[in-house]
């Protein structure tokens, strides 16, 4: 996992479905369910016979198929008004199919229109006779989110007209019974947000759980999980390439398609004599044994309480001895900075080395001189630079000054350094309190630019 945040985690025995849970048991021994992090638990996939594989996926894509032919057929009669057409999509749900499914909340950042960017491109796609591919959307929107439900009855519009009958379904009234049936059914799981707005998409996680590859943007979780095995399931890139939002959904729709076409339909229909494509079943087998145990319940639990709950009560407990002397001590001191922040004063910053002209490997050298009205060396000084990276100003790195010179509470800061990146940056400097005892700078979140 990355820096200090803890991605959620899934709970396998409820969203693996029975079947897997028996077949991990078996397979993988119950040290799979009882230490679910531990990544060499799983390593035992890789061992299991191509064909057990296989034939575990298709029975519960079997059992997916018989469920929306049982509990939909009634309510697409109901709805849809036109007994033939509804007789059209159930005939035509296909097990031979590459089934590629999409459930979630519809907020619109998280794209589901992105598919329908071009439907004659689409509808190539899906009346492939050679290489037949399906999918299958669900979800609801939230009350008040009118261009979420919009979207919704798009996607049922579309999926009405006689090229993408049966081949584009609609899941009305979704529920966790039918998000189980979809991320354990499905072929491929399908996620389009809008980067950097995905906070998590435990969906996929859970796809994940029942030998679903995932086919993502690379942001939630699936920005960590890619990585781990770049050869278990497919990515957009992380990396906008037009401000534009609408011209970035016309190149991920491209992209999306393009990879449709050349890399996963080839690769799901590469199959051998038994029925079923080797390299297909070694994209399962890397997704379950590499993706699978960083994505668990355990594997979260695990990272809160060492991130979190351990340092937390190392660090009561260090508080409260002696009739929480500590804790006093930073009372006063926080009360201390409080009362002289205010009287701080900036007297110079010297920046003559730097000009329009600095070269790569030229020497740096800042001066800040500042009264630092009787907290002396309690205030610290950093310069904070931001990099022009691909059309944005992103934050590139924190560089602190040492004290070179005290003159009772004046102090003058420092920083030489060596400018070894090409670029175009953007420099600021901000002052803030200096105590060792503080678990992190903003337990004591004073801060002044200048």
């Amino acid at each position: 996992m990355y820096t200090r945040q803890v991605t959620n985690g899934v709970h396998i025995h409820t969203w693996a479905a029975s079947e897997w849970k028996d077949f991990y048991g078996k397979h993988l021994g119950q040290k799979v369910f009882e230490d679910q992090s531990n990544t060499e638990a799983w390593k035992g996939i890789f061992k299991v016979e191509d064909e057990e594989i296989w034939n575990m996926r298709m029975t519960l894509k079997t059992k997916f198929i018989n469920f929306v032919k049982r509990d939909f057929k009634a309510k697409w009669l109901a709805n849809q008004g036109d007994p033939s057409a509804v007789m059209k999509i159930v005939d035509k749900i296909n097990p031979n199919a590459l089934i590629i499914g999409f459930a979630r909340r519809f907020a619109t950042y998280k794209r589901a229109h992105l598919l329908f960017t071009d439907l004659d491109r689409l509808a190539k796609i899906v009346n492939n006779e050679q290489f037949p591919v399906q999918f299958v959307f669900s979800g609801k929107a939230h009350p008040a989110d009118g261009a979420g439900q919009d979207l919704i009855k798009r996607i049922m519009e579309i999926s009405r007209r006689p090229e993408f009958l049966g081949k584009i379904i609609f899941l009305e009234d979704y529920n966790m019974i039918v998000a189980k049936r979809l991320v354990s059914g499905v072929d491929i799981w399908l996620n389009t947000p809008t980067r950097p707005l995905e906070a998590s998409g435990t969906s996929g996680e859970k796809a994940e759980m029942n030998g679903v590859l995932n086919f993502s943007v690379l942001d939630g979780w699936w920005y960590e999980g890619y990585r781990f095995n770049e050869n278990a399931g497919w990515a957009l890139t992380d990396k906008r390439t037009f401000t534009d939002q609408g011209q970035q959904d016309k190149l991920d729709a491209a992209t999306i398609y393009s990879m449709l076409e050349n890399e996963i339909i080839p690769l799901y229909f590469e199959k051998n004599s038994k029925g079923y494509s080797p390299r297909w079943i070694q994209y399962i087998k890397g997704s379950i044994g590499d993706i699978a145990p960083n994505f668990t319940m355990k594997r979260m639990i695990d990272d809160y309480i060492s991130r979190f709950y351990d340092k937390e009560a190392a660090r009561y407990k260090k508080l409260s001895a002696k009739d929480f002397a500590l804790a006093k001590e930073i009372v006063a001191w926080k009360e201390k900075v409080a009362c002289a922040w205010d009287g701080i004063k900036v007297f110079d910053i010297n920046t003559s080395d730097l000009t329009s002209s600095n070269t790569t490997g030229q020497k740096i050298k800042v001066n800040a001189i500042i009264d630092t009205n009787g907290l002396g060396k309690e205030l610290g000084l950093e310069a904070v630079i931001y990099k022009m990276e691909d059309g944005e100003e992103k934050l590139w790195k924190t560089l602190p000054f040492k004290v070179v010179k005290e003159e009772g509470n004046v102090l003058t800061y420092e920083h030489v350094g060596t400018l070894k990146d090409p670029g175009v940056f953007r420099v600021g400097y901000r002052l803030y309190p200096v105590n060792p005892e503080l678990p992190h700078r903003m337990d004591f979140a004073y801060t002044r630019w200048i």
